[in-house]
């Protein structure tokens, strides 16, 4: 009997500790999901899929097969902070708001400016940088400020919220596939005038394109966009980015890529 009660003894002290190994080793299943990002429902376990267009220098270009650029710098900062694997995916600037909406990418890092009808689609985080649409015409045009441009030819790059300020002057809008295209055809002599973003048309001038800026038309937040049924995902984004603000690593990164601090908000006057 006693030995009966000494294998039972013995019995239960192994099912105690067995459990007490299972609820660790549960337990540290749960962190290395955690650690993988399993709590942000990602389209690839451990991996932050970012979407860009590749076509938007010095934001998003192409060297080689890989994307670089301001934007893939922040990109892959951001997955460095959440613990994750940055994978890039190069898409049409006019449908990566539809591919974050509908689940093809985690996230989109492309110089999204915030409006209204994108944020029906997707949630955006904080302001990763600050821009504003600027009128660019050849050396010889007539134009000289957005007066001028009532009923004029306006090329905007497609999809982007450049369309809707050109509609504020004109309904003969060419909308093309990327800003540098619509600067190029521009300077070829097609177009009266582009609105694009300032450091683009300052880096096409760099690059020997015949433009010149006439004017801004005001100041744009570019931030993330992020799936909306993903609010961990976007949380997390902005603590990184708030992160890389109060370290500077931000500033560094636009310093890099842009030549110049683009992250901090621009006074404006009334």
């Amino acid at each position: 009997m006693k030995r009966l009660n000494i294998a039972i003894f013995s019995a239960l002290i192994l099912l105690l500790l067995a459990a007490c190994g299972s609820e660790e080793g549960s337990t540290n299943a749960d962190s290395s999901e955690a650690e993988a990002g399993g709590e942000y429902n990602l389209i690839k376990d451990g991996k932050l899929t970012f979407a860009a267009s590749g076509e938007f220098k010095p934001f998003s270009y192409m060297e080689g097969s890989e994307m670089v650029g301001y934007d893939i710098a922040v990109g892959e900062a951001i997955a460095e902070k959440l613990g994750l694997e940055p994978v890039q995916q190069k898409a049409k600037f006019s449908g990566i708001v539809t591919g974050v909406n509908e689940g093809r990418y985690d996230i989109a890092v492309a110089s999204h400016t915030i409006t209204d009808e994108r944020k029906e689609q997707v949630n955006f985080t904080e302001p990763y940088y600050y821009s504003g649409p600027v009128i660019y015409t050849r050396p010889d045009s007539d134009i000289t400020s957005a007066d001028d441009l009532k009923g004029k030819e306006i090329s905007v790059s497609r999809g982007s919220s450049y369309v809707s300020i050109a509609e504020e002057y004109t309904d003969n809008i060419p909308q093309v596939d990327s800003d540098v295209v619509a600067l190029q055809s521009l300077a070829s002599g097609h177009h009266d005038a582009v609105i694009t973003d300032d450091i683009t048309g300052i880096t096409a001038i760099e690059n020997g394109l015949e433009i010149e800026n006439r004017g801004q038309l005001g100041v744009s937040n570019q931030a993330i966009a992020v799936n909306k049924e993903n609010e961990e995902l976007l949380n997390a984004i902005d603590e990184a980015l708030q992160e890389m603000k109060d370290s500077g690593e931000l500033a560094e990164l636009a310093e890099e890529w842009i030549g110049e601090d683009i992250t901090e908000e621009p006074e404006t006057t009334e």
